[in-house]
């Protein structure tokens, strides 16, 4: 990493959306990629050096504050801090009618996506400062059928976003929501497995739009 090259944390970096973007900004970022699966995390890693980029690796689970607090520390201790940080970490509980919502997948979708994002905030803030950017990624099915444990604890996670960006519109850092498009990612797959996947957009078109946001 050279002293011009900025700096991006993508948390559920793997595979899908935040594979994509990873790869997508790795030309102009370092790169600081977290997940749970390690193969998965080698397998990107691969990909960035291919093209010329460089990426931190950072196998950890989001729902542990003391992993989440031990990265953060790590980048402020190596880098001293963030330009980007792009949170694409989801847990996609099976569809289900309200009444039979399965408590662990409740208990899961609210640690992840939920709780988790409360912890994230606060630790990636500092490293963000005045001038850094965070964005999360609305996917609205609050309130749709079969929807409740995934619609509702991603409700609560742009809930969170939205309060954030409310709160840093004067100061800083900036906070963008997205809104992604269909693509063929594993999570679209489990809530539509019928879909003719071919009809979505490719990850790699849809980092490609957002990084043109950015």
């Amino acid at each position: 990493m050279t002293q011009e090259t900025k700096l991006a944390l993508i948390t559920g970096a793997s595979r899908g959306l935040g594979a994509a973007l990873a790869e997508a900004l790795a030309p102009t970022h370092h790169i600081v990629a977290v997940a749970r699966t390690s193969g998965a995390l080698e397998e990107l890693d691969d990909r960035i050096k291919a093209c010329g980029g460089s990426a931190t690796l950072a196998p950890m689970d989001i729902t542990d504050p003391a992993a989440m607090a031990t990265l953060c520390r790590g980048i402020h201790d190596r880098w001293g801090q963030l330009d980007l940080w792009l949170h694409t970490a989801i847990h996609a509980a099976p569809l289900s009618p309200a009444v039979f919502v399965d408590p662990k997948d409740w208990s899961k979708s609210v640690a992840v996506n939920a709780t988790a994002t409360s912890v994230l905030i606060p630790y990636v803030a500092p490293l963000l400062g005045e001038t850094g950017q965070a964005v999360f990624f609305d996917d609205p099915k609050a309130g749709a059928k079969f929807y409740g444990a995934y619609g509702a604890s991603k409700a609560a996670q742009m809930s969170l976003a939205r309060s954030w960006a409310a709160e840093t519109e004067r100061t800083g850092p900036r906070v963008t929501i997205v809104k992604p498009a269909p693509m063929a990612t594993a999570l679209r797959a489990r809530f539509h497995p019928g879909e003719d996947r071919a009809a979505l957009t490719p990850c790699s078109d849809e980092a490609a739009r957002i990084v043109a946001l950015l």
